[in-house]
């Protein structure tokens, strides 16, 4: 997963574009870049780290310009040199840059026709640059010295009869207006805004609502699947479905652990569906354990704070805040090496212990990945002096890798993957497991008052929306991404970096 963001507006944009990422920064922790553009030159500013640690007022001084797009990111398949962060630009035609969120499933074919058939040099490794390539190449063919908004929906259009997988776009053509897009089944999200100034109207894309709700622009819409927003620079917005079939089909892990709980995403509240995932979860666990003893419900910080109050409330048992954050700790189901992650989650955790002291405790998680953390975090409420530690996950099992943009491990590091629930529960050390059924967290979030269908599923059960997910390509990526490659990588990054530096 990534942050995207992209704004036209009336005076200079580095500010919002800068608190825009900051709202975004629990999609990517890895790096973060912002381009603007200002009488047809690009100024740009991009860098390793957080959001706070890649911009100072230096940086920000030189972010001239009414309009820009920024990024932030985490590595999918092991990647995370300081060359690969985003914005990417390409000199032809025009002067393009691009941020993107997903991940492309064709993208080795493509690479080859960007260079066999396009002539034109990709120089990262990275899905995103080539993604630029196409769309760059596709608007050269239209042949314009000025490109037209009917220029650029071709574009796009040409870009979806390529390119296969999950993508949510923003990419700013210099002198002329940013386009944001997504892909035709609507994996990734993207939202766009407006919010009206003594100058005139502002437009703002972005990844999540939340981030149109801090800067004060009113929420549009979310982009349809396969649909293009066009704003020019003078601030004209076009809209148009670039795709021939359309089918929205979204992430459901974006509800379940990417989003922040105050976006609403394609309509529905993510925090609506956090408690509709407790409430469900609850009815489970009171169909197969009527006589549960459990004495306190403790979620375990952050996400799955939602989901446990309401199921603490359906059960009529206390919840209660057990264990205490440090906030300055990242995510940890993305950190490389099992070592960093065992070391981050008893830096990240403390368990307040009379909350747990002689109690049948249940815990409550957004989902379980690894197993890693919450086997620790199991043993860190026992030590604590728990009776009973009971383990609820808010998402069903985790047993296939996500090849949409979120760097889940490869399939073999995924705990759940061919065990069944006890065994996952020996595993972690739970005294029982319950997780949530996937027919339940289908209805929690697709049962509001809009009305979603069908979502993207394969990390549960398997099935990969786009089609083209076969073994091999499976094998492929558990290649990338297990965890001595991340490492190798890693320190080979960390060496250049060190070189050029």
């Amino acid at each position: 997963m990534c942050g995207i963001v992209g704004i036209v507006g009336k005076s200079n944009v580095n500010q919002a574009l800068y608190d825009a990422l900051t709202v975004l920064q629990h999609r990517g922790q890895d790096a973060a870049g912002i381009v603007t553009s200002h009488d047809g030159r690009l100024f740009l500013r991009k860098d390793n780290g957080l959001v706070r640690d890649v911009f100072h007022q230096r940086h920000m001084q030189r972010l001239v310009g009414h309009m820009g797009i920024g990024h932030v990111r985490y590595p999918t398949a092991g990647s995370s040199t300081s060359a690969e962060a985003q914005p990417f630009y390409v000199n032809s035609p025009y002067g393009i840059t691009l941020a993107h969120n997903g991940n492309l499933t064709n993208v080795e074919q493509l690479a080859k026709e960007i260079y066999e058939s396009d002539l034109r040099h990709v120089n990262t490794s990275s899905d995103s640059e080539v993604l630029l390539n196409v769309f760059a190449h596709e608007l050269a063919q239209r042949g314009k010295l000025q490109p037209t908004e009917e220029d650029v929906f071709a574009a796009v259009t040409d870009v979806h009869n390529r390119c296969v997988g999950g993508y949510a776009v923003v990419a700013m053509i210099t002198g002329y207006g940013i386009v944001g897009f997504r892909d035709p089944h609507g994996i990734r999200p993207i939202v766009f805004g407006q919010r009206h100034t003594d100058e005139g109207v502002e437009y703002m894309i972005a990844s999540e609502s939340v981030s149109l709700d801090v800067l004060g622009f009113t929420l549009i819409r979310d982009l349809a699947p396969g649909e293009a927003v066009y704003i020019t620079e003078d601030g004209k917005l076009h809209t148009r479905q670039c795709a021939t079939n359309p089918s929205l089909t979204p992430c459901i892990f974006e509800h379940v652990y990417l989003a922040r709980p105050d976006s609403i995403i394609d309509g529905v509240s993510v925090y609506k569906a956090r408690l509709r995932m407790g409430e469900k979860l609850a009815e489970k666990i009171l169909r197969e354990r009527p006589e549960h003893d459990i004495d306190v419900v403790i979620p375990i910080p952050d996400t799955s704070r939602t989901a446990a109050l309401e199921l603490a409330n359906h059960l009529g048992v206390k919840f209660r805040e057990g264990f205490v954050k440090n906030r300055y700790i990242g995510r940890t189901f993305i950190m490389p090496g099992q070592a960093a992650r065992k070391k981050s989650v008893r830096q990240k955790l403390n368990a307040i212990e009379l909350e747990f002291r002689g109690k049948n405790v249940m815990l409550v998680d957004d989902s379980i990945v690894r197993g890693t953390t919450c086997k620790q975090i199991i043993q860190m409420a026992r030590e604590a002096g728990a009776k009973n530690v009971y383990f609820c996950s808010a998402a069903p099992a985790v047993r296939f890798p996500n090849v949409y943009g979120i760097d889940m491990p490869s399939a073999h590091e995924l705990i759940a993957h061919n065990r069944s629930t006890q065994d996952v529960a020996d595993l972690i050390g739970a005294d029982w497991l319950i997780y949530q059924d996937l027919p339940d967290l289908i209805e929690a979030v697709g049962g509001g008052k809009i009305k979603i269908e069908n979502f993207d599923c394969a990390v549960f059960d398997g099935k990969y929306v786009t089609g083209d997910v076969d073994e091999a390509y499976l094998d492929k990526i558990e290649q990338a991404r297990n965890d001595a490659s991340k490492v190798k990588t890693q320190a080979v990054s960390a060496i250049i970096d060190l070189y050029n530096n």
